[in-house]
């Protein structure tokens, strides 16, 4: 049985033993990369680190498997507050698909909310290194209640920058932070829903998907009624 002592060889030979293989089909179907998986679920996975909690020196070391049930629980239990930015950026080196960006976005946000680290995810040409800085902003926009809004209206140039990457996990990124800055509260509303507006009406096609799909996903009428309430 798994403990908070239980050390990183345990842990993965416990992972070896719980894995169903005929998981892994169902992984390749929603675009993540199975190579080295070994066919456990996150809710699994999630349980699994309730049970071993957080351990920053065990964390490294299952990080450096190249399971990639081994690396999600690294990022569900690594301590963020002994994360620093250069950790971050190294370990972003690292993701094959976006299901480990998206974990690894609420651990860097929970990290703290650093604007020049996300600057420098985005300006990384990487595919799931450039997302990560906008799965982030997404994330954050939604969970950190007391940052102030004029921090989130600020991500609105770097996404209008990035609009046109026309790779799917950016793009769809990009769009997933636009889409959540507008839906913080009213004041963000008006300044996301414009640049919205202003990519829609864009010559690029990247741009323009981004935020077409914006506009209308921020002129729902449940939605807009949500935030006026």
């Amino acid at each position: 049985m798994l403990s908070r002592n239980s050390s990183a060889d345990a842990v993965l030979a416990a992972l070896e033993a719980s894995a169903d293989p005929a998981l892994i089909a169902g992984m390749d179907r929603v675009g993540i990369r199975t190579e080295h998986a070994i066919g456990l679920s996150n809710p699994a996975l999630r349980q699994i680190a309730r049970e071993i909690g957080v351990d920053h020196a065990r964390a490294v070391a299952l990080w450096q498997s190249p399971v990639r049930e081994a690396k999600l629980l690294a990022l569900l239990t690594f301590d963020p507050e002994r994360l620093k930015p250069d950790e971050m950026f190294a370990l972003a080196g690292d993701f094959t698909s976006w299901e480990m960006v998206d974990m690894a976005a609420d651990l860097f946000v929970e990290a703290g909310l650093d604007p020049a680290l996300i600057a420098r995810f985005a300006a990384d040409d990487r595919e799931f290194v450039r997302r990560t800085a906008f799965a982030m902003v997404a994330g954050a926009a939604v969970h950190c209640k007391s940052e102030p809004d004029e921090t989130f209206i600020a991500f609105l140039p770097l996404i209008e920058a990035h609009a046109g990457d026309d790779r799917n996990f950016v793009k769809k990124a990009v769009n997933w932070a636009l889409r959540n800055i507008g839906m913080r509260n009213r004041a963000c509303y008006q300044p996301a829903l414009a640049l919205a507006e202003k990519l829609a009406g864009s010559d690029d096609r990247t741009r323009r998907w981004v935020g077409r799909d914006a506009v209308k996903y921020l002129s729902d009428p449940k939605r807009v009624a949500r935030l006026k309430a």
